[in-house]
């Protein structure tokens, strides 16, 4: 039997309670039902991601065996479409698909590298670029039966304004109507492209078939743009080091816009209201890098500025 790492032990059951605790339980009978099915053998140390365990193996026997991961993902409708992504890239931009378990939510996929895109921080620019390329590759029609982000466009703009009117926070007028802007106006005409969904820099990985390869895609139909904002969130850290965030944030959005060709203020736009669901998500639940106290006050007053230094 595998040994889960307690760290998706603990933040499993944190987050799911008795659900989380009797998933983990049962987890590494899972994993070796599927290595013999799937004739794996462990290969390495056993990892983990957010939300699922990662198991290094090789896949057949002999000369002939051939490097993969089994990753096996906690049951939650945010990953029902992770594989569907995959099959319609087949390899281009992202890790290859071998193997599918969707009942178990279960993936047999190409091995990359444990090296991150965040691994060449502070180089912002490059990280940007280097995503917007990726993000253009994997700009493909969206195969049917994907969720549709423009279904969810009125549910946002009424969300922003309901965090407005019941949070206490510090955003203008402006920032907050231009969010909910273009949740209205780019977020109901979106096309039927598949979207990463979740494409920042800890998602693409060092890889040998191509240098980097994204992993751990949500799967949707909509507009390549809206994982701009999702990028350049994840660049937070740097960011609120920036002398001038405006002009910083704005230049790698062009970057990636550029990389990725798609439209700058497009880009710019849903940047600017990915930043604006954020300060209102902090104030909420706070965040991974902080939870309570001065230190999310810190983090919160800073999506404060990036929405409004975002403002087309």
């Amino acid at each position: 039997m595998i040994g889960i790492p307690e760290a998706l032990v603990r933040g499993t059951v944190e987050r799911e309670g008795d659900r989380g605790a009797a998933w983990i339980a049962g987890l590494p009978a899972v994993v070796e039902e599927l290595l013999e099915r799937w004739e794996c053998a462990p290969d390495g140390e056993v990892t983990h991601g957010g939300v699922g365990v990662i198991v290094p193996v090789r896949q057949g026997t002999g000369p002939a065996a051939r490097p993969r991961v089994l990753k096996v993902s906690f049951p939650h409708p945010g990953n029902v479409h992770e594989p569907d992504a995959f099959e319609a890239w087949a390899g281009r931009g992202a890790v290859r698909l071998h193997r599918r378990d969707d009942a178990r939510f279960a993936l047999l996929l190409e091995r990359a590298h444990l090296t991150t895109l965040a691994a060449l921080e502070p180089a912002d620019e490059t990280v940007m670029a280097i995503a917007g390329r990726l993000n253009r590759r994997l700009a493909v029609p969206a195969p049917p039966g994907l969720p549709r982000l423009r279904d969810h466009a009125d549910a946002w703009a009424a969300q922003l304004r309901e965090d407005a009117a019941e949070l206490s926070h510090a955003l203008p007028p402006r920032a907050l109507d231009a969010a909910v802007a273009t949740a209205r106006e780019l977020g109901r005409t979106q096309p039927d492209t598949l979207v990463h969904g979740d494409l920042h820099a800890r998602n693409i990985l060092r890889a040998d078939r191509e240098p980097w390869l994204a992993v751990d895609p949500k799967g949707c139909a909509g507009d390549p743009a809206y994982d701009g904002g999702t990028l350049l969130k994840s660049r937070a850290l740097n960011l609120m080091r920036a002398d001038d965030l405006q002009r910083t944030a704005r230049r790698l959005l062009d970057v990636f816009a550029e990389a990725a060709e798609l439209d700058r203020e497009r880009v710019c736009r849903w940047a600017q209201f990915h930043a604006v669901q954020t300060a209102f998500w902090g104030r909420r639940h706070g965040f991974r890098i902080a939870r309570t106290g001065p230190r999310l006050d810190r983090v919160t007053e800073f999506a404060d500025r990036l929405a409004e230094s975002l403002v087309v």
